[in-house]
């Protein structure tokens, strides 16, 4: 369904077309891969961290590793390992040559809950499913020309 009938509105201009269309999409996007979260009681954030500390192997990492790797880099890593921790699916030890860093590793417990996730992530991929392989690797490719316009934030 085009743009001005989902929202049932008008544009200034194509640009501003876009935008919003980029908006709205990816709210979309978000609000289905939130539901099949859900059903697994982890947030967003939450599973983004333990994906990370799966991806990077065994050895243990500091927060700051995980912050730089986050899609949301505005989350609160410290409050969502300890929620995680508390669930016992990450592992929290002091660093040995700086007492106030922790290091945070994902246990037998989170890497069994992400193998359990293995179905969800494939109802993700289904999600750009009515675009052919090729139109994915355009949108991959637009969508980081659009992010290289714009200089990273430190």
């Amino acid at each position: 369904m085009k743009i001005e009938d989902e929202i049932k509105g008008r544009f200034r201009n194509e640009y501003h077309k876009g935008v919003i269309n980029l908006f709205f999409t990816s709210k979309q996007i978000g609000h289905h891969f939130q539901q099949y979260l859900k059903t697994h009681d982890l947030s967003e954030p939450q599973y983004n961290i333990l994906r990370v500390l799966r991806g990077f192997g065994e050895q243990p990492r500091p927060i700051h590793f995980i912050k730089e790797r986050m899609l949301d880099r505005s989350s609160d890593v410290s409050r969502l390992v300890e929620k995680l921790h508390r669930r016992g699916l990450i592992r929290r030890t002091e660093c040995a040559t700086d007492r106030r860093q922790k290091n945070v590793e994902i246990t037998p417990k989170g890497l069994d809950l992400l193998k359990q996730m293995d179905a969800c992530e494939k109802k993700v991929d289904t999600l750009l499913s009515n675009l052919s392989l090729e139109e994915v690797k355009q949108l991959n490719m637009l969508l980081d020309k659009i992010r290289s316009n714009h200089p990273k934030k430190e």
